[in-house]
């Protein structure tokens, strides 16, 4: 699936299921709480902190493309074609980072 292909299906998905997008500020929240979900499972798993009892059944790859579900959302509601703007940014990372990360003695 394409990005555009996502953002369309998550539109769909939306007008079908969801009756309407929350506001920005709401989804906004939800990102916020989502990415703690994913910062949760990133601690226990690859961090020093301990699985507790709630933190079963959790998945990280779950929890990430429910990241990306409501950050499509937020493109949506705010007319963001988030294919244009990840080439966008990638150009602009790749002229201002391309010599930049391989001088850095810290990543060899």
């Amino acid at each position: 699936m394409t990005i555009a292909e996502a953002q369309a299906i998550v539109d769909k998905w939306i007008q079908e299921n969801g009756v309407r997008y929350f506001n920005e500020l709401t989804n906004m929240a939800i990102l916020t709480e989502e990415v703690g979900e994913v910062a949760r499972i990133i601690s226990r798993q690859y961090g020093e902190q301990s699985f507790k009892k709630s933190d079963e059944g959790k998945q990280l790859g779950d929890e990430l493309a429910d990241v990306l579900f409501v950050l499509i959302c937020l493109a949506n509601q705010t007319g963001v074609n988030l294919t244009e703007a990840l080439q966008k940014n990638l150009k602009k990372k790749t002229n201002r980072d391309s010599q930049r990360h391989k001088q850095n003695e810290k990543l060899k």
